[in-house]
């Protein structure tokens, strides 16, 4: 005769209570054994372990406002979800200045405005602040993001392409312009630019080979191709100047090459025009605005709307470009 089986299923949650017994008596008769097994009284216990959660980030540190300030901050204001340490200057103006820069945000004001009076035009200024902070913070990011690693292989912008640099000891390079154009190279005595036609899509096609030792410390390496892209940037610069000079009217006398950090060009009365070498790591459409820009200053000295259309006249797409300046990272050479 079969003996009666019972299946019996406990869960155990978190030491809570039992899970009803599960009752398998009245289950049809004549049921058939394995043979030789008895039939046993089964107990399942399964236990579920709470893992512990990593604590919570602090409300303050989620809600802390973003702050900036200037290395040479002398006030601070909370402008709505900023703080903002600022350089305060005083001197000989008539209205209240605001600029922001790599550094942050610099206020001018005249000697007699009260500090309240200044405290209310920046709480007035504030969104405009704000936003060209984090602008000017996203810009530096860039900046610090393209700094240049010079060695072998390093790459540098000029003219809007990637340029692989090679250190190549095996020989002086010919400043022969000659010998260099018979072999397709731009003459320099210390280095050569070489251009790959073959090169695959997405790989530079050019390379700058610098002639020094493999040995070379980095600020040899970035001395060397300073130098070659100065070069570069004198001759293109003079070219471009002689092309829009013409259409402009105007006569420039003197061409100087300049390292501002937020300048990218100058012009004076008497036709002597300053142009930062940087710009050659632009494309070439993008040095032509500043070209005009500047040679436009010859016929107007102002940034009045006769200035702009003068440059329009010239440089029709010229927002864009001007945009291009701002918003392209170019490399750091610190």
């Amino acid at each position: 005769m079969a003996l009666p089986s019972f299946l019996q299923l406990t869960l155990d949650l978190f030491g809570g209570n039992a899970a009803p017994v599960v009752d398998a008596s009245n289950q049809a008769a004549g049921q058939q054994n394995i043979a030789g097994a008895a039939t046993e009284n089964v107990a399942i216990t399964v236990s579920i372990t709470a893992v512990a959660s990593p604590p919570a980030e602090p409300l303050e540190s989620v809600m802390r406002p973003a702050a900036f300030a200037h290395p040479r901050a002398n006030r601070e204001a909370r402008l709505g979800d900023s703080i903002v340490a600022f350089e305060m200057r005083r001197g000989k103006r008539k209205t209240i200045g605001f600029s922001v820069g790599a550094d942050g945000l610099t206020v001018s004001a005249p000697r007699w405005v009260p500090l309240y009076e200044i405290d209310k035009a920046v709480q007035e200024k504030s969104r405009w602040i704000v936003a060209k902070l984090q602008e000017a913070r996203e810009r530096q990011s860039k900046l610090e993001s393209n700094r240049i690693e010079w060695k072998d292989g390093t790459l540098v912008p000029f003219l809007g392409e990637q340029v692989i640099v090679v250190i190549d000891s095996r020989h002086a390079y010919t400043s022969s312009p000659h010998a260099a154009s018979s072999r397709g190279l731009k003459a320099d005595a210390q280095a050569q630019l070489h251009t790959d036609a073959q090169a695959l899509p997405g790989v530079p096609r050019l390379t700058l080979h610098i002639s020094l030792p493999q040995d070379a410390s980095p600020e040899r390496i970035r001395d060397a191709v300073q130098a070659w892209l100065m070069r570069q940037a004198k001759r293109i610069f003079e070219e471009r100047l002689n092309l829009y000079a013409p259409q402009l009217k105007v006569q420039w006398t003197k061409l100087s090459l300049s390292s501002a950090g937020t300048r990218w060009g100058t012009a004076k009365s008497d036709g002597s025009i300053r142009l930062n070498w940087r710009l050659i790591h632009f494309r070439m459409s993008v040095i032509d605005y500043v070209v005009v820009h500047e040679l436009s200053h010859l016929r107007v000295m102002d940034h009045s709307p006769r200035f702009w259309s003068t440059v329009e006249s010239i440089m029709p797409d010229y927002a864009a470009l001007r945009g291009q300046l701002k918003d392209d990272a170019i490399p750091r050479w610190e």
